[in-house]
């Protein structure tokens, strides 16, 4: 287990950047943590769509200016945290290139490999059992993390609605696990939680299709809550 102290602190000067964030969840959870303080890099291979995202999400909020910006995917990988936020199929090829450059970085996987099968979503297991670990074998010099898969993207973007859920974390890496769940805790109303090693990503990002499944069937905007762990700050 890596040991080396948390790049990642409850501050303003921390950068997440959103590899593909032009996307539901990179929009979502990049404007909850700039309104959290932190300072977000929208990526995607278009600056221009990029820019154009970025000022959209300034745009809803009214108390002040967000710190937002549009870039590229290569520079976002300058960023202290990188979020891959692509679609599942898209994420080793994104961060393929990278690969150098991201030696040493906190890179957190939030894509969940899914396909619908007549009115079910149901999950599919990549060759290597994760969209994560497939991240952190074309990433090897990079500190991989998994987070933020149950997260309703919808509801993220929504500032008038509250958050209050747990984020199942998991990493190889020490370092990886404790700036994704300082980066979780930044924003009100989650929680994040030590769900182990990266192997634990399978079931993590497989449990989604439940969760779509639930939230179709019963019309709702759920999200895991697990009780008997009050104690948990």
């Amino acid at each position: 287990m890596d040991q080396r102290p948390s790049p990642v602190c409850q501050c303003v000067s921390v950068l997440v950047g959103f590899l593909g964030g032009t996307g539901p969840l990179g929009r979502g959870l990049g404007l909850r943590l700039a309104v959290a303080g932190a300072s977000v890099a929208i990526g995607s291979r278009s600056p221009e769509r990029a820019a154009a995202v970025a000022e959209e999400l300034r745009a809803t909020w009214r108390h002040g200016a967000l710190p937002i910006q549009g870039v590229s995917n290569d520079e976002v990988a300058s960023s202290d945290v990188v979020v891959v936020a692509t679609p599942w199929d898209a994420a080793a090829p994104t961060v393929r290139p990278l690969a150098g450059v991201l030696d040493g970085k906190v890179v957190v996987s939030v894509a969940n490999a899914l396909v619908k099968q007549g009115r079910e979503m149901q999950p599919l297991i990549p060759a290597r059992g994760s969209v994560a670990a497939a991240v952190q074998a074309e990433l090897p010099g990079a500190l991989v993390a998994a987070a933020c898969h149950h997260l309703p993207a919808g509801t993220l973007e929504d500032l008038e609605a509250p958050l209050d859920a747990d984020v199942l974390v998991c990493s190889d890496h020490a370092a990886a696990l404790a700036a994704t769940m300082a980066m979780v805790g930044m924003v009100e109303g989650l929680r994040p939680l030590d769900a182990g090693s990266l192997a634990a990503a399978a079931p993590i990002e497989a449990f989604t299709a439940v969760l779509v499944n639930l939230n179709i069937r019963y019309k709702g905007h759920s999200t895991p809550r697990f009780v008997g762990l009050e104690h948990v700050g």
